[in-house]
């Protein structure tokens, strides 16, 4: 017999109000997770600046969906100069905030790229009014060392149309109201575009990133949360709730967008290689024992005064080398 369907849609409700309570569920986990495991983060952190090369090695067995935007250039700046990675969770405590949001802060040492020590990428949790939901970001100034930029100028096009946007909006939130396409700084942008894309696209462009969508302002999201949260109070209570307006695409953000893959990458490295790191970590060292076990005794040079690079022997890379010195850089990608 088919159902009413009336109670199809009652049931359909149901399983939304349902839903609601689920995700509010899933933010007080973040909320206790984050109380419970933040002192053991700044433990861990601790020992890592005791190990040489902790996060470029951590990098170095990253997941897939990283790596693969690691260029050679880039895994070679990791080895040499990333002393640090931190995660935090800035909006925890926000009320008009997210616990979903957070700020990725690479700790660098010199290096003959860029003059930053720091370079801090913050990535906010927004709702638009018409119901999307996802990471967005500014653009991060990078100061490139003369004829060092590894973006091509890709990095600092994105942030000179980020402050024309902000200036043509007369505001500071960046939701310009102006056609972005008329603004000179949008053409300069779409020019390097155009002539990047055939090249390899360097991990450090992804500070460039925006959206994935369009830019969503504090103002909308909160906005569009008080109304999503009136209702939700109106289906708890059974009441006939209006859909939600569509949302407007913003097809000039999607041809300037400088690196559209920078959500999911954001997210991989704050909820998976940051908690995982030990474990990333632990596994470059993998197999050396049995790997040792291999080596032939003439492989060694007994009259030689510098250190074995153990773990590049292992990994058939190596020759000896001094104490101190870096992992070696991954192979060029094919």
């Amino acid at each position: 017999m088919a159902e009413n369907p009336e109670e199809v849609l009652a049931r359909f409700e149901e399983l939304t109000v349902l839903e609601d309570e689920f995700d509010d569920a899933e933010l007080q986990i973040l909320r206790q997770q984050n109380a419970l495991t933040s002192p053991l983060y700044a433990k861990r952190a601790a020992v890592a600046a005791k190990i040489p090369h902790f996060w470029a090695l951590v990098f170095e067995q990253c997941p897939p969906e990283v790596d693969q935007h690691i260029q050679p250039s880039d895994s070679k700046v990791f080895s040499e100069c990333l002393e640090t990675l931190e995660i935090t969770r800035f909006e925890i405590d926000d009320p008009k905030g997210s616990p979903r949001s957070f700020s990725v802060k690479f700790g660098f040492g010199l290096n003959e790229h860029f003059e930053d020590k720091v370079l801090e990428k913050k990535f906010w949790f927004r709702r638009s009014q018409g119901g999307w939901m996802g990471l967005v970001s500014e653009p991060v100034k990078i100061h490139w060392k003369k004829g060092k930029d590894l973006t091509g100028g890709l990095t600092d096009a994105a942030v000179k149309l980020w402050d024309a946007k902000l200036k043509a909006a007369g505001s500071a939130n960046g939701d310009a109201k102006a056609k972005a396409s008329s603004l000179p700084e949008y053409k300069a942008l779409m020019k390097k575009i155009e002539q990047g894309e055939e090249a390899s696209l360097s991990f450090f462009a992804w500070f460039g990133f925006v959206s994935s969508w369009r830019y969503v302002s504090a103002e909308e999201s909160e906005a569009a949360t008080a109304a999503e949260l009136e209702r939700r109070e109106k289906r708890k209570k059974g009441e006939k709730v209006e859909d939600e307006p569509e949302d407007e695409p913003d097809n000039d953000h999607q041809q300037t967008e400088v690196y559209p893959p920078g959500e999911e990458i954001a997210t991989i490295i704050a909820e998976d290689l940051w908690p995982q790191a030990i474990k990333y970590y632990k596994s470059t060292h993998e197999g050396d024992d049995e790997e040792l076990s291999d080596l032939e005794v003439e492989d060694y040079d007994d009259d030689s005064d510098e250190e074995l690079d153990i773990r590049g022997l292992v990994q058939g890379k190596g020759k000896n080398s001094k104490s101190g010195e870096s992992p070696p850089a991954k192979k060029r990608k094919t």
